[in-house]
């Protein structure tokens, strides 16, 4: 996606604000926050690539506990793109323990494709606010945005 499809479609769903900027630059009318939370390295590069493209500041962690300590901790993220099998603390388990904890960001569950549509519907009911397959996509990241802009 160029950078000015890119800036287009973020305008659509309310990220960019061009009001009152000149000389065709930019700004973000809200800087977007995001965690991902996966215990494989590639999809992390992958995923924190595609969210810096589109200017969103990310942070990484390798499993569900550390995204629960880092919430503990006072840190806030918009939204938390959150894998389903890891190691320490499972993205359902931990997807649990946000809510428990009264954290209110998006949480989409992105994950391989399960063959067990039980625990996928366990991952939802957990408290995801989207589930999309891996990989993750932009087309796929965009929707997940939508909602971040609705619930804004």
């Amino acid at each position: 996606m160029s950078s000015t499809n890119t800036e287009n479609w973020m305008k659509d769903i309310g990220v960019l604000d061009l009001t009152g900027v000149g000389g065709g630059s930019t700004s973000a009318a809200k800087k977007i926050t995001a965690l991902v939370v996966d215990d494989d390295s590639v999809n992390q590069t992958i995923h924190s690539k595609m969210l810096e493209n589109l200017g969103i500041q990310n942070q990484v962690v390798r499993n569900g506990k550390e995204a629960v300590d880092l919430h503990s901790s006072g840190n806030n993220f918009d939204l938390i793109l959150m894998d389903m099998d890891m190691p320490v603390m499972n993205g359902i388990e931990a997807t649990r323990k946000l809510r428990e904890m009264g954290v209110r960001s998006i949480i989409a569950g992105v994950s391989t494709c399960t063959r067990d549509e039980r625990e996928q519907k366990e991952f939802m009911e957990s408290g995801l606010d989207d589930f999309q397959e891996k990989p993750l996509t932009t087309p796929k990241l965009v929707s997940i945005l939508h909602k971040l802009n609705k619930k804004c």
